[in-house]
């Protein structure tokens, strides 16, 4: 054998006994690049479903106890929809299971189909006929504002604002569990309230925070609270009442033991919403629905 083939030769031998070891390593490497792939996967998977079963926990429990769903917060968007329906509490009980109550953005379309296809899922899970129960309660059998609009003096106009848990002191410190409809003339039985809802008289006559007030149950099940009446129209409870139907004129009574007293704040009507379950009253925000009856008002001269 001549010198350069041996020298080959050896080349070759050294160049196979260099790279024995390096397909096992590649294998290895191969190996590790899957598993890491693998294992990413399914941490998204695992975390996707996680964020998905956290979502369909809003419905687990006492949900309408929550402060999130009693605030009834929602946006712009949300509350221009609801003013063309006329009875918007499906809508409203998926839009805020969906945006967390008005903890997130709402990232679906404002159309009937887009909450047809929302509901579609929601409607299947634990918990979801006694949510929507509740929601339909307070929008559902909403028809009036109730102070009607004056046809013969455009001053005697009345605002609110979103006054929910706002600090209140007569009695202890408490957050206001209402919202506070002010007259623009501060007199006293001139402004007529009428029922927003059809409904039962549940009760009448003084308390010491609400002065003279009346709660109305409602046929969908809420009870409706109008106090710091002036005087009352002729009802007693137990009577059934419809919706615009005169309960009485906005006054500045209550903030005393004693039946009658006037004038330790403006006039102006509170109004209260409340859920009843397991006889436990659960406030709700009254801004929203306000809001939604603001143009659906009866026009009358006072």
């Amino acid at each position: 054998m001549r010198r350069n083939d041996l020298k080959t030769k050896i080349y070759f031998m050294k160049k196979r006994r260099a790279m024995r070891g390096k397909p096992y390593a590649f294998c290895g490497a191969a190996r590790a690049f899957l598993y890491c792939v693998c294992l990413c996967f399914f941490v998204a998977v695992g975390m996707d479903a996680m964020i998905t079963q956290s979502r369909y926990c809003r419905l687990q429990g006492s949900v309408v106890e929550s402060e999130a769903y009693r605030r009834q917060r929602m946006d712009d968007r949300m509350l221009d929809y609801i003013c063309k329906k006329e009875r918007p509490g499906r809508e409203l009980s998926l839009y805020w299971l969906e945006n967390k109550f008005g903890q997130e953005a709402f990232l679906h379309p404002y159309t009937e189909d887009s909450f047809l296809e929302i509901e579609s899922i929601w409607s299947k899970k634990q918990g979801w006929e006694a949510y929507l129960k509740s929601c339909e309660a307070v929008w559902d059998d909403l028809q009036y504002f109730p102070v009607p609009k004056p046809s013969n003096d455009t001053d005697m106009e009345v605002t609110f604002e979103d006054s929910w848990m706002f600090e209140r002191n007569y009695g202890g410190k408490r957050g206001h569990e209402g919202t506070d409809i002010m007259a623009s003339v501060n007199k006293r039985g001139i402004y007529p309230v009428v029922s927003m809802t059809d409904g039962v008289i549940l009760h009448k006559g003084w308390l010491e925070q609400g002065g003279y007030r009346l709660g109305i149950t409602a046929d969908g099940g809420a009870y409706f609270y109008y106090a710091h009446l002036d005087s009352y129209s002729d009802l007693e409870e137990g009577d059934r009442v419809r919706a615009g139907d005169l309960l009485g004129y906005m006054g500045d009574t209550g903030y005393s033991q004693i039946e009658g007293t006037t004038g330790n704040f403006p006039v102006h009507l509170h109004l209260g919403i409340y859920l009843v379950q397991d006889d436990k009253e659960i406030s709700v925000n009254p801004y929203y629905p306000l809001k939604y009856l603001e143009e659906r008002r009866i026009t009358c001269a006072y």
